[in-house]
């Protein structure tokens, strides 16, 4: 556990801080802070690119600190203009308490959510934004925001020549709302979220300072920190795989997914990830980063990342089976436990074992299996000794198929890195 003045030293050797307000340093020396991060309501999971918000917030609770889980049910609703584009639909009451206590779920593989006085604290801002009428908003909160001032934000500059409708317009002053709320209610003096939302997070520093006026040259009563995006080496943001967003749910994204989302992680950029994404010591980054500089083609970075996250979101015997999986899956090796050939059958390429193709030969198993177009390539694949089955090299297309594993699955791969599963039906 590190003590509140090791906090920035910490964030700063692993290069979480992109920018951060004035006076946190002195702040952080009288001891703990509290601090809040938004997510997104309409979100029945949390993502890949929540993750080093989810960093920051544990980091802040080993230093002593609270972290404070705001589940955006009204700003959900609308559409912060720094992120997507399109505005959001209405949510009832019940989809935001289900997908706040999914958020929780995860958020709990992260922190410690046991009482005490850095137990995190979940809250959502239709608590009190809701309780708001129109007129209320402009006269409380509104009047302190010049057109000016809000114009000269970059989220709003990015998105008036598409087109920005008011709603989005003003996502900022609902944000500032929530921070005012929140320092107020419960003695939050710090807001953190990704470097694209500096500009929402200073402007409930301004609302802040104008509600709460203080003597020339005190302390600042509240403040900002602002992580890097995590951003691939072309400058799009992570989180995407071809089948979508990467999400930290296993029905959403598997676990295999997930894992493989990070072993394929960029050379460049896996140290870094190493840094931000896990609680490793500097010393066991700085082993990590010389065996990467010296086998690359071994992706030490990647395998270590994906391991260690893939284990603090899904668990540590899941991950261990994600990495064998993966072994399994490109080695070439045989393959014999259940639990590997299942994840394999799910994940990489799984065909059913009916019985016509049980009672054949192994030309009818590669043909059925998806991993040929035709019995003629087929053929010719077993001919020049490019197909095992079971295990087992096959030069015979007429070869019967052999037992099955476990008495349920087979295996049937075409070279060294192409492979099916096939499993009897239940």
């Amino acid at each position: 556990m590190t003590t509140p003045t090791d906090l920035l030293s910490e964030l700063t050797w692993r290069g979480l801080i992109q920018e951060r307000s004035d006076g946190l340093e002195a702040r952080l020396a009288r001891g703990p802070i509290s601090a809040y991060v938004g997510f997104d309501a309409s979100a029945t999971s949390l993502h890949v690119g929540n993750l080093l918000q989810v960093f920051l917030l544990t980091h802040l609770q080993r230093s002593g600190g609270r972290p404070v889980i705001v589940v955006g049910g009204a700003t959900g609703m609308i559409g912060d203009p720094s992120g997507k584009s399109s505005e959001r639909n209405l949510l009832d009451d019940a989809t935001i308490a289900r997908n706040a206590a999914a958020i929780r779920a995860q958020l709990e593989r992260f922190m410690d959510f046991s009482a005490g006085p850095t137990e995190p604290l979940v809250v959502d801002n239709r608590e009190w934004l809701g309780r708001y009428s129109m007129v209320e908003f402009l006269r409380d909160v509104g009047k302190h925001f010049t057109v000016p001032y809000m114009l000269a934000k970059e989220s709003v500059q990015q998105r008036l020549s598409a087109g920005m409708s008011f709603t989005e317009f003003s996502y900022m002053t609902l944000q500032a709302a929530d921070f005012l709320h929140l320092h107020r209610e419960h003695g939050v003096d710090m807001q953190m979220g990704g470097a694209d939302q500096w500009g929402n997070i200073t402007a409930g520093l301004e609302l802040i300072r104008r509600v709460e006026p203080r003597e020339e040259g005190a302390e600042p009563p509240v403040f900002a920190l602002c992580s890097p995006l995590l951003l691939t080496r072309s400058g799009q943001k992570m989180g995407k795989s071809e089948k979508g967003a990467v999400f930290l749910d296993a029905t959403m994204t598997s676990p295999y997914e997930f894992y493989q989302y990070w072993l394929n992680d960029d050379d460049v950029l896996a140290v870094q990830h190493l840094k931000w994404l896990t609680f490793m010591t500097p010393g066991d980054v700085d082993g990590i980063a010389v065996a990467q500089a010296e086998r690359p083609h071994e992706r030490p970075a990647q395998r270590a990342l994906a391991l260690d996250l893939t284990a603090r979101v899904h668990g540590r015997e899941q991950a261990e089976i994600q990495v064998r999986a993966g072994e399994a899956a490109f080695s070439g090796a045989p393959v014999h436990d259940p639990e590997i050939l299942e994840t394999l059958y799910r994940e990489v390429g799984g065909f059913v074992l009916t019985d016509e193709i049980l009672q054949g030969d192994v030309l009818g198993l590669a043909v059925g299996s998806g991993l040929f177009s035709s019995r003629s390539e087929a053929r010719r694949a077993f001919a020049q000794g490019g197909v095992a089955v079971g295990g087992e090299r096959v030069t015979d297309s007429e070869t019967p198929v052999p037992a099955l594993i476990d008495d349920r699955y087979l295996v049937i791969r075409a070279g060294r890195k192409r492979l099916a599963v096939g499993r009897r039906p239940d």
